[in-house]
């Protein structure tokens, strides 16, 4: 999978890091934000091709990008934390959201870029909209059908007012 397309902001030039006492104390002294760079929320588990269809029309917006680990599927917006300061350090640290101080470097994405630590990942329109062909034999049908009960519909209401006439 390509990496993800982290934005880049104002930050401290790159440090030279000594993987030896590299720990989890002190790996935010080298890391670039990738966790303030994006937020996530979980969606209920897309089953339908309709699901999956709304899921293409979400990705199909500037840096959505959606995905599916162990815990199930999300929706990812990449957007940098308006608290990130220059140094990649955070400007409201002591007052910080409770997500934020939840947040572990154990597991971050540091060690494991988000886009590999999942199962399935998507940033592109096009990537999904391959996948959701795969899932789905009749998926290039759903816009015909779509169609012919939208003008099915349209008969109904046109017959309706016919017959009020």
């Amino acid at each position: 999978m390509p990496a993800v397309e982290y934005h880049q902001a104002a930050q401290s030039p790159p440090l030279r890091i000594d993987m030896e006492n590299l720990n989890d104390a002190n790996k935010c002294d080298f890391c670039s934000a990738q966790c303030c760079s994006y937020i996530t929320q979980q969606i209920d588990t897309p089953t339908t091709m309709q699901a999956f269809d709304v899921l293409l029309w979400q990705i199909a917006h500037h840096n959505i990008h959606v995905f599916k680990d162990g815990n199930g599927w999300y929706l990812l917006s990449m957007s940098r934390c308006s608290h990130l300061q220059a140094d990649n350090r955070c400007g409201i640290y002591e007052t910080r959201p409770m997500i934020c101080r939840e947040h572990s470097t154990g597991g971050c994405e540091f060690d494991v870029p988000i886009d590999q630590g999942c199962e399935l990942y998507f940033q592109h329109y096009d990537e999904f909209e391959a996948y959701c062909r795969k899932r789905f034999r009749t998926w290039d049908r759903r816009l015909e059908k779509f169609e012919a009960a939208r003008a099915k519909e349209a008969a109904k209401e046109k017959a309706k007012l016919a017959k009020k006439k």
